[in-house]
């Protein structure tokens, strides 16, 4: 069976490639950002991106935190403006393509295909959540976005 990927996922996949990161734990947001030209701060806020700056909220899980990461590291390198001023349908859009974004920032596709997922979901969801250090939801949506693209070319 053959693998198509999406433009998200051949994006991810040559940036983390050209990133020097190939495994999944290489995965380190300080790491991704500081060679991307971005900085980190946690605060006791909701995650946003400001600029150059991604801003996680110091209060949230390590796991919630790196999910955060995805979603904001999307808006930093593709989006432009600022939401609070800009369309509804413009700012639905990018949350939108954020939030997918992330599921391929967070557990790539290229880095996913080269486990040997076990055979029962609840097995597998749990191996993505240990190797790439997510939430239950996350992994299992991951997951089901995985096959569902791989039996639908």
């Amino acid at each position: 069976m053959s693998y198509t990927y999406n433009w998200s996922e051949e994006y991810v996949n040559g940036m983390y490639r050209s990133l020097g990161i190939f495994h999944p734990h290489q995965l380190d947001m300080e790491t991704i950002a500081a060679r991307l030209g971005l900085s980190i701060i946690c605060l006791p806020t909701e995650a946003m991106r400001l600029d150059k700056v991604i801003v996680l909220d110091s209060r949230d899980s390590n796991a919630k935190q790196w999910q955060d990461f995805g979603h904001e590291l999307c808006h930093a390198i593709w989006h432009y403006g600022n939401q609070l001023t800009m369309p509804m349908p413009l700012q639905v859009y990018q949350e939108n393509k954020s939030n997918n974004f992330a599921q391929y920032a967070c557990i790539p596709t290229f880095m996913l295909q080269n486990l040997n997922l076990p055979a029962y979901e609840r097995d597998a969801v749990w191996m993505i959540m240990e190797k790439f250090g997510v939430e239950r939801d996350f992994a299992q949506k991951r997951l089901e976005q995985y096959i569902r693209n791989m039996y639908s070319r």
